[in-house]
């Protein structure tokens, strides 16, 4: 990656050294969970050079990352790049492969095993036809939400309930397909912020309902030397869009609703935000649900697509599932019952992500 500009506020002593103790220890993990600990530990490398994101170099066993992007670019960046170096190193050492290109057959089939990003430079192309029909179909989810948007109430109920039957539709029809798909990450939410109850609620609505798959991931902030997480969505691109744009929409949908019915009997206190906010987004994901069991009566069943679930247990080997409590009060049951309401509305926009970065590894 060609950097346009290359200052970045150095960092202080402390917090370099952080920063490379952050980076072995993901290393360690990385090695354990993709590579078997095969792996034996290089030397870690912050490198000044503009030219590209990462470098794995036999001769002095150095494993190189770019101080541009650890410091100016989301931290699930910097582990895909460490990762990709990291199967530079596997195929150099622990298979002792030294007759094919960098990006050869055997790099690319460690990648394609451990879900690691194997690309040399940037997103692959997308096929015309195939981007033009996601086009078409996303247009068309636009055009209906933008309707979903009326004053008129049953009007609105009517566009995003067939908002919902075109979605549906277009899922069933691609898994059904023989031909592969690309898959895509985006990350959602505030690092610096702990996540919360009804963040989990729309996430856990998005894994249901709308053709994504989520994780919560651990990162890194550098320049402050803390950790955090946020919610890593995989899916196609027009899924991705759709799941951005809905868990913005609910949660700020979420937060209006409660200033709005702060003066319901059943809302106690302040301290019942959470709870009537999290019975909000349920009460939409009802709402939802018995549209899709309406929709069944079209012959249009969800199956699950196994291209994706298997997408993402390769990116994430060792998946560890919690469960969270949930008291039901009645701040809980109010929100609920607004929002049966909500009509999800609005043209679906780029929603929060990562964004796109071009590699250049070595």
């Amino acid at each position: 990656m060609r950097e346009s500009h290359t200052a970045h506020t150095a960092l202080s002593t402390e917090l370099e050294a952080a920063l490379l103790r952050e980076l072995r220890a993901r290393f360690d993990w990385e090695n354990y969970a993709r590579f078997g600990e095969r792996l034996v530990a290089p030397v870690l490398v912050l490198a000044d050079a503009a030219t590209r994101l990462g470098r794995w170099v036999r001769a002095t066993r150095t494993l190189e990352l770019s101080r541009a992007l650890v410091l100016g670019r989301p931290w699930p960046e910097v582990v895909s790049v460490l990762a990709h170096e990291m199967a530079h190193q596997f195929v150099d050492e622990a298979l002792g492969v030294h007759d094919e290109t960098a990006h050869g057959e055997s790099f690319r089939r460690v990648c394609a095993e451990r879900g690691i990003d194997g690309r040399a430079a940037g997103p692959p192309e997308t096929d015309a036809s195939s981007a033009a029909e996601i086009d078409r179909a996303l247009d068309r989810i636009r055009k209906l939400l933008a309707l979903a948007g009326s004053a008129n109430q049953h009007e609105a109920e009517a566009a995003m309930r067939k908002a919902h039957e075109l979605m549906l539709r277009h899922n069933v029809d691609l898994a059904a397909a023989e031909a592969e798909r690309d898959y895509e990450v985006r990350h959602v939410g505030d690092p610096r912020k702990r996540r919360t109850l009804v963040e989990a609620e729309v996430v856990g609505l998005l894994s249901e309902l709308f053709f994504v798959k989520v994780i919560r991931v651990p990162v890194y902030l550098p320049r402050e030397g803390k950790r955090g997480t946020v919610f890593e969505l995989a899916g196609t691109h027009a899924n991705l869009e759709m799941a951005t744009h809905v868990y913005a929409f609910l949660l700020a949908t979420a937060d209006r609703l409660w200033q709005q019915n702060r003066q319901d009997a059943r809302v106690q206190s302040g301290r019942d935000r959470l709870s009537y906010q999290s019975g909000v987004v349920r009460g939409f994901r009802d709402k939802l649900r018995a549209e899709r069991t309406q929709l069944r009566g079209t012959g249009l069943v969800w199956v699950g697509d196994a291209q994706l679930d298997d997408f993402y247990r390769a990116r994430n080997p060792r998946i560890v599932s919690r469960r969270r409590s949930l008291r039901l009060s009645g701040a809980h049951e109010a929100g609920r019952e607004a929002g049966g309401t909500i009509v999800l509305h609005k043209p679906i926009s780029s929603g929060p992500g990562s964004g796109e970065i071009r590699r250049l590894r070595g």
